[in-house]
């Protein structure tokens, strides 16, 4: 039987000293991170839209009836 090769470590903790938890808290909140970045490519067909090409802008505010609205009608 082959002897498993030791791989390069992912990250590296450059100052102080964590405890195990600490360091396994962090590989999992980076696995996580790197789960997110990986599914937000699966959908490579969705684009973030700009607010200049956001639809919702084009929808006209709610009429407001009541005295003199015809008068708030024709101003700006």
């Amino acid at each position: 039987m082959r002897e498993a090769a030791i791989a390069e470590p992912e990250f590296r903790v450059v100052r102080g000293n964590p405890t195990g938890e600490e360091t396994a808290a962090l590989a999992v909140v980076l696995a996580a991170r790197l789960a997110a970045g990986s599914a937000e490519a699966v959908r490579p067909g969705r684009r973030t839209v700009g607010g200049w090409a956001d639809r919702s802008r084009t929808v006209r505010a709610p009429l407001t009836p009541g005295p003199g609205s015809w008068r708030r009608a024709a101003g700006p």
